[in-house]
């Protein structure tokens, strides 16, 4: 178990912890949470030893990490994904970790297996992609088979296989009883692995629950309602006599109806009551992203701001008209139509190989010319039978090479 009790870390007039207090326990999955800049990096190398606090303390399992005997058999961490010599191979900078606390080289072949890496194991490391250094910080991370495991933002860099990857492992190992911590900006990942949370902003401690009792104190549900579209006196009915009831109802811009303050069983009763055919009764429970950023608007150190291009736009020729607005552009999910074809007609431009636009599709077996092969030069054409041979000439003596400059002088010349 890690217990923080007062902890306090100050640079200088900067004080990135302060009076920060938790525990995270063993059999879970914690959620590490809080806005950039607000501590999280931070407490964590508190944790491990790599920064002292100003004030309070810090321990794992009772005792502050550089007093644990063989402290890399009984704690795993992922800070730093290139954190990792390039020059070295995946498995010889696994071994000389190994080497150094006394893990059997045998352990190293084993989570190379278990992060997907041996097939790569003898290759070195600064080739490596993003997602494959997370992978190699991972596997140095079990390589002890420790009881307490720090990874921060440990799905950086992954691709979806590897993210589910990532949350498996995570759930398997606090399955087993061990101490897990995971700091990460990913709400959606963080509500399908996490089992409790801990939130920070600006080094102090916001929230210390569970995933469900922070999205429930921090958001609240709501039932959307709709009636038929086209008998819009409907919808007001039914949002007067919901009010009535002591509903706080809210349009929706859609047409549809945001019920607070009344369950489902109850809405349908009162719109079966007062004759209203409903189209949508459903429930709406906020996300975990919706809580956070509810929680922690407040902690937010860093915000953008709209660009205003002001004096950047070229100014139009004259006689020239201004683009026309199209129609859904800059909402989410929408792409740029494929350009037309000359004519008017849609793009179905022929594909030559590896995708590029080519040539039209030559006849049924007929050779695809290759676009790549450089052009053979053309065999002399022999003259007709039926003319008469024509008469012999000296052989052309071969081109002499010219001379440079400096040799075609007469003066060069002697």
């Amino acid at each position: 178990m890690i217990e923080a009790v007062g902890l306090t870390k100050r640079y200088g007039d900067k004080t990135a912890v302060y009076n920060l207090s938790f525990q995270v326990r063993p059999g879970a999955v914690t959620g590490f949470l809080g806005p950039n800049g607000s501590g999280k990096s931070t407490t964590m190398r508190m944790i491990l030893g790599l920064d002292n606090p100003t004030a309070g303390q810090v321990t794992i399992g009772g005792y502050p990490y550089r007093k644990l005997p063989n402290a890399p058999r009984q704690v795993g961490a992922l800070l730093d994904a290139k954190a990792v010599h390039g020059g070295r191979a995946a498995r010889n900078h696994l071994l000389c970790l190994a080497q150094l606390s006394g893990i059997p080289a045998r352990r190293v072949d084993e989570v190379l297996g278990v992060v997907g890496l041996q097939d790569v194991a003898r290759q070195r490391s600064k080739g490596f992609s993003l997602g494959m250094g997370q992978r190699l910080g991972i596997a140095a991370a079990l390589l002890g088979d420790p009881q307490v495991l720090l990874f921060d933002e440990p799905v950086n860099g992954l691709d979806p296989e590897g993210i589910l990857w990532v949350r498996n492992l995570m759930k398997s190992l606090a399955a087993e009883g061990r101490t897990v911590f995971v700091s990460s900006h990913l709400m959606s990942e963080m509500a399908l692995t996490a089992d409790h949370l801990i939130v920070i902003g600006r080094g102090q401690l916001l929230a210390d629950m569970s995933v469900k009792d922070f999205i429930a104190a921090n958001s609240a549900g709501f039932a959307r309602v709709r009636t038929p579209d086209t008998e819009p006196q409907l919808r007001e009915k039914l949002a007067g006599a919901l009010a009535e009831a002591g509903g706080h109802v809210l349009p929706e811009q859609d047409g549809a109806l945001r019920v607070t303050g009344l369950p489902l069983p109850r809405i349908s009763d009162i719109a079966h009551d007062t004759d209203v055919r409903l189209w949508e009764l459903s429930p709406h429970q906020a996300s975990l992203e919706e809580a956070y950023m509810r929680m922690t608007q407040g902690a937010v150190d860093y915000r953008s701001t709209i660009d205003q291009k002001a004096g950047l736009q070229q100014p139009l020729p004259p006689g020239a008209q201004p683009p026309m607005p199209v129609p859904g552009q800059g909402q989410p999910g929408w792409y740029a139509p494929p350009p037309p074809q000359p004519g008017g007609q849609p793009f179905a431009a022929p594909q030559g190989p590896y995708g590029a636009p080519g040539a039209p599709a030559a006849a049924p077996g007929a050779d695809a010319p290759n676009p790549y092969a450089q052009q053979a030069p053309q065999a002399p054409q022999s003259p007709p039978p039926a003319a008469p041979p024509a008469p012999a000439q000296p052989p052309a003596a071969p081109a002499a090479p010219s001379a440079p400059a400096s040799l075609t002088k007469p003066e060069d010349a002697r």
